[in-house]
């Protein structure tokens, strides 16, 4: 296994695990609040409360979901800092800012469509 990776050959096994791998990412930050948060972080550092505050509608059971499913995923890192009381924050790591380019594309996609999607979403919902 290492042979493969030092050079640069994969096997087949190899393949259809990353293929699997990709699929649980992908239905991991494909949701609403994932991508939310991944742009409400952007390049800062922020605490919980102005990630709460950042996503709108999102409640506290799902800011924190989303947040450990992001940190397990390795697209955001959580520091903890020991004080009185606890302070918390967050930060895309780089394979989350990697992430938020296309996450910015899609939102660049969609701006770029939007008549053209409204038009047919309207002639559809028509018929």
């Amino acid at each position: 296994m290492v042979t493969n990776q030092l050079n640069g050959t994969f096997d087949e096994t190899d393949l259809r695990r990353a293929d699997s791998l990709a699929r649980e990412v992908f239905s991991d930050v494909a949701n609403k609040w994932a991508l939310l948060i991944i742009e409400a972080l952007g390049d800062d550092t922020r605490r919980f409360t102005e990630l709460r505050q950042e996503v709108e509608g999102i409640s506290h059971k799902m800011l924190t979901q989303n947040l450990r499913m992001l940190e397990r995923n390795g697209l955001v890192e959580r520091t903890v800092h020991p004080t009185v009381p606890p302070r918390v924050d967050y930060t895309l790591t780089e394979a989350g800012l990697a992430l938020r380019k296309t996450v910015d594309w899609m939102c660049d996609w969609t701006h770029r469509y939007f008549t053209h999607i409204e038009t047919s979403r309207s002639r559809f919902d028509a018929r």
